[in-house]
């Protein structure tokens, strides 16, 4: 699924770090004026990756609120508690994790390499795309160390200022953990999670008046062959793709609060189909309640295939429908996310895990729903993991995993 990159920029709400005990009618002495205006977006929860470390993935919005242009020199993330800097992106790491609000996009209409935002013009907004990863203990609150330099008009040397901005405490719950989404079989987990630049990761929207990253953690899932071909024959064909017709299934029980069939399927494979009206985005799908404020979402069904009605309660195993290309998608894929509304649009996304799956090796290429039926084959390049075999237990796949689901 692709989502366009947002467009103007829009204000952004002030966060002041946290202040000394302040007099009756006094001002805490480390009060200042702030160049950049900091907030974010959701509050981090951690979620164990297959790397073995703990993400807490989210964005950092800076407005810069002065009249001249401000430069972004270096951004620490801070454990709020030891002060000790979980993260620090400078130089080539902050311009390649850093873009505009409304600026150029890139192959994905995400980030543009070439336009990073370690200099925010007047008057404009930046959004910082995080990924703090680290083992042990999940710290209780982060707080964001912006250095930054007010520019010169004249090109002299510029004002530095340093200031701990945005403090945010993290989730307390753990990552629900999950069943397959899909049945047997190596799936090619695109466009996940965390640090990789792809529309669902980057996918900055402005959505009722307010920024949403829609499928932060969402992840399309295709299936491969033990050879990692995904396509053979006629890619305009939809039946082309192994993953044509594969049932999706209940990932844990539920009940299914919102369900949708009829809806067309593309008919310009092997290229992107146009944009579809914002209601159709997420084309033929299900949604499915497992608790309260936890949904997840099956999206692109085949026309006609949808299973299930609202009201019904699910099993886990029970068969949604069948994987297409229906809605906002160029290639047959089931994306799949969780969500805490029943809705796309707006909702937040936390993290997910599944309970048991081996990693079976790598994608090393970047091919994504769009470009996947104009390669030269269906063949990915594939890199085999270090252990096929070992376990892997209440993890989430991270962007161009190839995995089996279940342990035997």
């Amino acid at each position: 699924m692709v989502l366009a990159a947002c467009g103007s920029p829009a204000l952004t709400s002030s966060a002041a770090a946290p202040s000394p005990s302040v007099p009756p009618g006094g001002i805490a002495p480390d009060t200042r004026f702030t160049p950049i205006v900091a907030s974010t977006m959701t509050t981090p929860a951690p979620v164990l990756g297959t790397d073995g470390k703990t993400h807490l993935a989210y964005e950092l919005l800076l407005t810069n609120a002065t009249g001249v242009p401000v430069r972004l020199d270096r951004i620490d993330v801070l454990d709020a508690g030891n002060r000790q800097a979980l993260l620090t992106l400078a130089a080539a790491d902050l311009a390649a994790n850093s873009n505009l609000v409304g600026g150029p996009t890139g192959d994905e209409g995400t980030t543009d390499p070439s336009a990073p935002a370690t200099s925010i013009p007047a008057s404009s907004t930046a959004v910082v795309w995080l990924d703090v990863t680290y083992t042990g203990a999940t710290p209780a609150a982060l707080v964001h160390r912006i250095a930054s330099t007010i520019v010169a008009p004249g090109g002299g040397a510029g004002k530095p200022i340093e200031a701990d901005v945005a403090p945010i405490t993290t989730g307390k719950k753990p990552a629900v953990v999950l069943g397959p989404p899909v049945r047997g079989g190596q799936w090619y987990a695109s466009d996940g999670c965390c640090a990789d630049d792809t529309h669902h990761r980057r996918g900055l929207a402005p959505i009722n008046g307010q920024f949403l990253v829609a499928q932060r953690f969402a992840i399309d899932w295709y299936l491969l062959d033990d050879q990692h071909v995904t396509w053979t024959g006629d890619p305009s064909k939809l039946t082309s793709y192994r993953s044509y017709e594969q049932p999706a299934i209940a990932a844990a029980d539920g009940v299914v609060v919102d369900a949708l069939d009829g809806l067309t399927e593309t008919t310009s494979l092997p290229e992107p189909p146009p944009i579809p009206p914002i209601a159709d985005t997420i084309g033929n799908h299900v949604i499915v309640m497992i608790e309260p404020g936890v949904y997840l979402m099956y999206a692109h069904f085949k026309t006609g295939s949808v299973a299930v009605h609202t009201g019904d309660r699910v099993k886990r195993g029970d068969v949604l429908g069948a994987i297409g290309s229906s809605g906002n998608s160029t290639t047959p894929h089931l994306h799949f996310q969780v969500m805490t509304e029943p809705t796309f649009f707006p909702t937040d996304r936390p993290p997910f895990a599944f309970d048991c799956f081996t990693l079976d090796g790598q994608v090393t290429e970047r091919i994504w729903d769009d470009v996947l039926g104009l390669q030269p084959t269906g063949k990915l390049p594939f890199v085999a993991a270090a252990d096929p075999s070992q376990k892997h237990e209440k993890q989430m796949p991270l962007d161009r995993n190839v995995v089996t689901f279940g342990c035997s």
